[in-house]
C-alpha cells in the first residue's frame, strides 16, 4: 500500500483506538485534547512519512508517537495531569512512567467502553450516533452530515453541543452496568449499521463500496459479541446482517467500479465462508422470542444467499418485508420490498405499490421504477431511468443506470 493511500486507512483504523484509550485516561471532558495529540500524530506521520519513507511497522511507529506527545503533554500541564492522577506527585521522571496502555485488551475494553459513554441518554438519540461515529469509527463531519441527510454546520454544532453536555454531566469513560447496556445498546447498534451502510452504498465517495468501513463496523460489532455482558441477540443479528451482505462484495463491484445487480452477479464469488459465519450469528440471534428491525434484515440478506431463483424465495423475502414494515417501517424499507413484490407477484402490482411511495427525490425511487417499467412501458421506463441520472450523484450510479438505459427495447 502506497504512503498516500496508507496514512488514510490507518486514520480509518487506528485513530479512534488511540482516542479511546487516551479519552479513558483522561476523561470526558477533555476529549478535544485526546483528539489533538491523535491528530498532531497523524500530520507528524504525513509529514515525515513522505521524506524519510514508511518505518518497519507504521502502525507502532504511530502508537508510540502518540504515546510520547501524552506524556510530554502532562509534562507541560502538571495541574492538568494532577486531575487524571492526583495520588501521583508530577515530577518530571514521574509522569514518565504513567502508564499509557495501547494493548490490545486495553484498546478494545476502552473503546466499549467509550462506546456506552457517548451513547448516553443525557444527548439527543441523533447526537449520540453522530459522535459515536464521530470518535469511534473516525467519520468526518461531512460523512456524518451525508449519514444523516443533512448539511455540515448541523453536525459541528450537534457534536459540540453533544460534547459539552457530556462534559457538564460528567459522564465518566468505563465499563458498561447491564442496566446502561439495555438503555443504550439500542442507540449503539444504530451506529455500526449506519457506518456499515455507508461502506456499503457509499454516498460520499465516487466509488459504490467501501470495504473499509464495512469491515470497521464489522469489527466493531465483533467487539460486543466476544463481551459477555453485551452478546445480546440483536447484536448478534446485526452482525449476521453484516456477514451475509459481506459475503456479496466480491460480485457486487465489477472491474470498473460499477455496481453489478443482484441477478447478474456470478455466484461462485459470494464467500461461502462469511455465509456460514452470517447463518452461525443468525442462529444465536434466535436464542430467545424477541424480534427486531436487525433479525428480520438479517433473514431476509440470509434468503439473498440462496442462489435459486423461485418464486417460494422471493415469497418469503415479501413476507419477510412484510413483518419488517410493521415494525420498523421506512420508505426505503418500502421501496426494497416492492423489488420483491415484483419478484412473487409480477411488475404490475409492484409499480403499482412502489409509485404510492412518491419518492420523488429519491434516485433509487426512479431507478427501480424504470426496471419495473422496461417491456411494460418502454417510453415510461426511459423517462424514468432520465430522471434518475438527474438525481444520481456517484459515477458508479450513473454508469449502472446507462446500462439499465441500454437494455431497454428500442421503439
Amino acid at each position: 500500500m502506497q504512503n498516500n493511500e496508507l496514512i488514510p486507512h490507518l486514520f480509518r483504523t487506528e485513530y479512534r483506538k488511540i482516542v479511546s484509550v487516551l479519552s479513558k485516561l483522561f476523561g470526558i471532558e477533555y476529549i478535544e485534547i485526546a483528539e489533538d495529540i491523535v491528530s498532531e500524530t497523524f500530520l507528524l506521520a504525513a509529514e515525515l512519512w513522505g521524506v524519510k519513507g514508511l518505518p518497519e511497522n507504521p502502525t507502532a511507529w504511530l502508537y508510540g508517537v502518540a504515546k510520547n506527545k501524552t506524556r510530554n503533554y502532562l509534562k507541560r500541564n502538571q495541574l492538568f495531569a494532577q486531575k487524571i492522577s492526583p495520588e501521583i506527585k508530577h515530577t518530571n521522571h514521574q509522569t514518565e512512567e504513567i502508564e499509557i496502555d495501547l494493548s490490545i485488551k486495553n484498546i478494545n475494553d476502552s473503546q466499549l467502553a467509550m462506546i456506552f459513554a457517548v451513547c448516553n441518554p443525557s444527548i439527543s438519540s441523533q447526537a449520540q450516533i453522530g459522535l459515536a461515529l464521530n470518535l469511534l469509527c473516525g467519520f468526518g463531519v461531512e460523512e456524518i452530515a451525508s449519514a444523516f441527510l443533512t448539511n455540515k454546520e448541523v453536525i459541528y454544532k450537534r457534536l459540540q453541543r453533544a460534547k459539552e453536555k457530556l462534559k457538564t454531566d460528567k459522564i465518566k469513560i468505563q465499563q458498561p452496568s447491564l442496566a446502561e447496556i439495555n438503555d443504550r445498546l439500542p442507540n449503539v447498534l444504530i451506529t455500526l449499521y449506519l457506518l456499515f451502510n455507508e461502506g456499503y452504498y457509499s454516498t460520499l465517495q465516487n466509488i459504490a463500496l467501501r470495504k473499509d468501513l464495512c469491515l470497521e463496523a464489522m469489527r466493531l460489532n465483533y467487539l460486543l459479541v466476544e463481551n459477555d455482558i453485551t452478546n445480546k441477540p440483536m447484536v448478534n443479528a446485526l452482525l449476521s446482517l453484516m456477514c451475509f451482505h459481506s459475503s456479496r462484495f466480491e460480485a457486487r463491484i465489477n472491474q470498473n467500479g460499477e455496481t453489478i445487480l443482484y441477478e447478474e452477479q456470478d455466484t461462485d464469488l459470494w464467500n461461502k465462508e462469511l455465509i456460514e459465519k452470517g447463518e452461525y450469528y443468525l442462529n444465536q440471534a434466535f436464542t430467545n422470542s424477541t424480534l427486531t428491525k436487525y433479525h428480520l434484515e438479517a433473514s431476509i440478506a440470509y434468503c439473498h444467499t440462496k442462489k435459486e431463483n423461485t418464486s417460494q424465495k422471493w415469497e418469503a423475502i415479501l413476507q419477510l418485508y412484510n413483518q419488517l414494515l410493521q415494525i420498523a417501517y421506512s420508505p426505503i424499507i418500502a421501496l426494497n420490498r416492492t423489488y420483491a413484490l415484483a419478484k412473487a407477484h409480477g411488475k404490475k402490482e409492484a409499480i403499482s405499490e412502489a409509485e404510492k411511495l412518491n419518492l420523488t427525490n429519491n434516485h433509487l425511487y426512479y431507478s427501480l421504477l424504470g426496471n419495473l417499467y422496461t417491456n411494460l412501458d418502454n417510453k415510461k421506463a426511459l423517462l424514468h431511468f432520465a430522471t434518475t441520472l438527474t438525481l444520481a450523484n456517484s459515477a458508479a450510479d450513473k454508469a449502472t443506470i446507462a446500462k439499465n438505459i441500454d437494455k431497454v427495447p428500442p421503439r
